[in-house]
């Protein structure tokens, strides 16, 4: 039972070695000079906003290379009937175009 604890100590020690080593490493999934898919989201909720489109919500946030691709629908829901798509750069999340959905 003695030797369970002991390694059972050592595991701890070593994660707590490795947090510590490198917590100064940049994070994978989220890449400096690179907006968020949340922070996309609430952006295009604001240039739909400033452009007369209010009541929508976000419904879906997709990356595609070198842009957000957002998809609003108007709030109560129209099943997409009346959704609206728009698109922003990764990098800083400006306004690249707003259309409709295709299909």
């Amino acid at each position: 039972m003695r030797r369970w604890w002991s390694l059972y100590l050592a595991w701890i020690a070593l994660c707590a070695v490795l947090f510590l080593a490198l917590s100064g490493f940049e994070d994978p999934s989220r890449p400096k000079g690179r907006i968020l898919s949340i922070d996309a989201g609430n952006r295009a909720l604001v240039y739909a906003t400033e452009r007369g489109l209010r009541n929508y919500r976000v419904v879906h946030v997709a990356r595609d290379d070198d842009r957000w691709i957002v998809l609003l629908d108007r709030v109560p829901h129209t099943r997409l009937k009346e959704a609206i798509v728009i698109e922003l750069r990764v990098d800083n999340g400006r306004l690249m175009r707003i259309r409709r959905p295709q299909g």
